[in-house]
């Protein structure tokens, strides 16, 4: 899953980034409206945490611009502001959720997780693919019945192909879907993954489209 932390509070947009970051998440962090608008318009973000005190083009103007744009992205409104007036015009703007500074880490992944999920196509907590379940609540695997150990990396690669279950899912998407945009890894990297989770979830889970990509089917 990648992230999107539009936060122009260095402290803030760090801790936060990095708590998204170990709870599994590829993150990357925009300061000005203009940066956020253009990472969105180039990323298939999962979600967007959108401070509404951005310089140069408020949040709320950001907001605005995505949604007039077509972009469903859920969005996540982050403010300093406890007035009503702002949390009305936030979500009728076309904000998913909306949380008030301070706040506490575990909320706002916990509201992460949330939007994400219903976000989905498949909106339910638990996604089975022949023997196995994946939890996306608990963000576990299990593999008749018993408990599979995954890297944060392979939970998030096998969570996307069960929620697109039956469609091929490009390298280059799985790619864009675990890292962010500073890291610069080996180009062999994914099959490394897929090689891995079929060792741990079974091999006949996740099958091989040559030139095309991955899918899970029952």
């Amino acid at each position: 899953m990648r992230v999107l932390v539009a936060e122009d509070e260095t402290d803030l947009a760090r801790t936060l980034g990095k708590a998204l970051i170990e709870d599994g998440y590829a993150v990357d962090v925009a300061r000005t409206g203009h940066e956020v608008l253009a990472k969105a318009g180039t990323v298939p973000y999962d979600t967007i945490v959108l401070d509404i005190m951005m310089p140069g083009v408020d949040g709320l103007s950001v907001l605005s611009t995505l949604r007039k744009n077509g972009d469903r992205v859920p969005v996540l409104v982050l403010t300093a502001r406890d007035g009503l007036d702002d949390k009305v015009r936030g979500l009728d703007l076309g904000a998913d959720d909306y949380m008030t500074k301070p706040f506490a880490l575990a909320e706002a992944l916990a509201r992460v997780r949330a939007l994400i999920r219903r976000a989905s196509p498949e909106p339910m907590t638990e996604l089975t693919v022949g023997a196995i379940v994946v939890d996306t609540g608990a963000r576990t695997v299990r593999r008749e019945g018993q408990l599979v150990e995954l890297t944060a990396r392979e939970y998030a690669i096998l969570e996307l192909l069960t929620r697109r279950k039956g469609t091929v899912v490009t390298r280059s998407a799985i790619y864009d879907h675990i890292y962010d945009e500073h890291e610069d890894t080996l180009s062999n990297v994914i099959d490394v993954f897929i090689a891995s989770l079929r060792r741990k979830v079974g091999a006949e889970v996740i099958r091989t489209r040559r030139g095309h990509g991955y899918l899970v089917d029952d």
